[in-house]
Order: structure tokens, then C-alpha cells, then sequence
């Protein structure tokens, strides 16, 4: 085991990956000697040659047009989007394309050895061009896994998986996160199930869901609630497609009640899904309407960020609502 931060585990992940497969390569703006704005791929380039870890011009909707071609050739690209937020000039080459490739040719060709890789999501006073969190958008896609990590241990286990599926995966990383969270993480190789959600406490009252960043503010409302006598089950999503309805489920049978945090805005985010399917699978065991607790419905904002997020004191609010109702 060694300590990590989220960046350290990421780069840790993408250097097991390029290790164990010559057709494994990563690239994106800045990528190649530069690492990153963020410097997830710092060192990757001197390791494995220009030929596999490389700069690309700031083009998304090239960058992952560029990747599908790799992909349907055999080749295990990892791409890399700056920022989430200007992940949109790829869409169309995202949820036209890679979602639909497999499908369109009968199982004849994929880009199933694709993984895109995005910072995403507030926190670093980055304004409304580098603070969103768009995993709704691609979570109406058939064809495409979406997966969003918590800390350094999942960040490392949930990328080698990704990587390693025969699904074109996006994998958005919690920027917020990248030094702030440290923790143990084993230096060898292991993986972490895509599509299967994570009970992180146990609880008999409240099921509290998040995914991302949003988990240590959830943790966080979760330590007040307890102050209060309140028990609250506590789950990370960390799959927002497939996402674990079984496990989500079976803990809200069993507590009544659920609130979901997101740090995307309010309305049709993925939260209002999760909401809408549990309601339908256990109608007659909800003790209170299930509650949602998120981004606002305006453009992510500089100046007032703080009065914008779904922080803990909203959270712990929304958690004495729903027992109070």
C-alpha cells in the first residue's frame, strides 16, 4: 500500500495500463510532455515514447473522432477531455458514434476498447466554463458506461476496470479531488466492479446516494445527522450507467426513505432518474417523498459558488425533512 492522491492513483492506473499492452495509449490537450493541466499523465510520455502518449490540437470533436478510429482498429486509446464542460463539440462523435458503433454493424466492428477521461465538477472557483458535472447528458445514451470515482483507491480500481472493458466507458474524475483526497491505495494491479454501487456506512433510517465529490459532503451532512440520533445508510453510485438499482433499492426497502445529492443543477440531472425508478420499485415501502438535494438551475457561478452547491448544512436539512415529514 503507498499514499495517493486521486492524481497519483489515476496516473498510477493509466501506468499499469500502458505496461500490460503496446495498443494501450493515451492523449488529449497537453497530455504528452506537459501531463495535463492537472498533471494526471505527468511522466507517461518519457516512460513510453511519443508514440503512445502524445499532444493532440485543441479539437475535441477531432480528439475523440481520432479515438473511435483507434478503437475499431484494435488499438486501447485513453482520451483525454480538459474539462468536462468542453466535452460538448465531441458529443456528437460520442453518443452518434462510440454509443452506437457495436450496435450499427450487427457486432461486426466496436470501439469497445475506448475510455474517455474528463476532469469534472466545482469546487476550485473555476465559473461557469469549469465547473459542470454533465453526466445526465451521455447517461441517456445507450451503449456508453459512465463511471465517476469518490477517492484515490476507487479512482485507481474503477479506471483499470474501465480501461479494461469491452464498452466505450466515460470516466469523469472529481477535480476538487484530485489533491485533496489522499488515502491508502495498493501499489499492484486490482480492479473495481462497474455498475455496482458501494454501501459505505450502514444505516436504519435515511438512505443517503451520491457519486463524485459529492460523497464527502454527503459524509459530512451524515456526521451531523448522527449528532441528531438519525441513522443514515450511505452509498456511493460510483456507475451512473449501468447504474445498481438492486442495491439502491433493497436499502431503501429497508430504511424508507432516500435522498440523492448531486452537484449538477436540479432539473432532468441524473438524480431525477434515480428518484423516478425507486419510487416505482418501492412505492409501498417510501415513508416520506424521496428527496433531492442539488445544483441550482443557473449557469455555475463565480461569485455566489457557495450559495450555488449542495453543501452538508442543505443535505443535513433535507435528511431532518424527510424523518420529519
Amino acid at each position: 500500500m503507498a499514499q495517493m492522491n486521486m492524481l497519483h492513483a489515476i496516473n498510477n492506473a493509466l501506468d499499469i495500463a500502458m505496461a500490460e499492452d503496446n495498443s494501450t495509449l493515451c492523449f488529449g490537450e497537453d497530455v504528452g510532455h506537459f501531463g495535463g493541466v492537472f498533471r494526471a499523465t505527468s511522466g507517461l510520455q518519457e516512460k513510453y515514447g511519443k508514440a503512445r502518449c502524445f499532444n493532440t490540437p485543441l479539437v475535441e470533436q477531432g480528439i475523440i473522432g481520432f479515438a473511435n478510429g483507434l478503437a475499431a482498429q484494435g488499438s486501447r486509446p485513453i482520451a483525454e477531455i480538459q474539462f468536462a464542460d468542453y466535452i460538448f463539440p465531441a458529443f456528437d462523435q460520442i453518443v452518434n458514434e462510440a454509443a452506437k458503433f457495436r450496435y450499427r454493424s450487427g457486432n461486426e466492428f466496436d470501439v469497445g476498447k475506448l475510455t474517455i477521461r474528463s476532469p469534472y465538477g466545482g469546487g476550485i472557483a473555476g465559473g461557469l466554463y469549469h465547473s459542470q458535472s454533465p453526466e445526465a447528458y451521455f447517461a441517456h445514451t445507450p451503449g456508453l458506461k459512465v463511471v465517476i470515482p469518490r477517492n484515490p483507491y476507487q479512482a485507481k480500481g474503477l479506471l483499470l476496470a474501465s480501461i479494461r472493458d469491452d464498452n466505450p466507458v466515460i470516466f469523469f474524475e472529481p477535480k476538487r479531488l484530485y489533491r485533496a483526497s489522499v488515502g491508502e491505495v495498493p501499489e499492484e494491479d486490482y480492479q473495481l466492479p462497474l455498475g455496482k454501487a458501494e454501501v459505505v456506512q450502514t444505516g436504519s433510517d435515511i438512505t443517503l446516494l451520491a457519486w463524485g465529490a459529492q460523497m464527502e459532503i454527503l459524509q459530512k451532512a451524515e456526521d451531523l445527522a448522527a449528532n441528531d440520533g438519525i441513522s443514515c445508510e450511505v452509498i456511493d453510485l460510483r456507475s451512473i450507467l449501468p447504474w445498481d438499482v438492486e442495491t439502491i433499492a433493497n436499502s431503501v426497502i429497508k430504511t424508507g426513505r432516500l435522498l440523492i445529492s448531486q452537484e449538477a443543477p436540479l432539473t432532468a440531472g441524473f438524480a431525477s432518474e434515480i428518484a423516478a425508478t425507486i419510487q416505482q420499485e418501492c412505492f409501498l415501502h417510501l415513508e416520506s417523498p424521496v428527496e433531492r438535494v442539488c445544483g441550482l438551475d443557473t449557469p455555475y457561478p463565480l461569485a455566489l459558488e457557495k450559495e450555488y452547491v449542495a453543501d452538508h448544512l442543505k443535505i443535513y436539512e433535507a435528511i431532518k425533512r424527510s424523518i420529519h415529514y
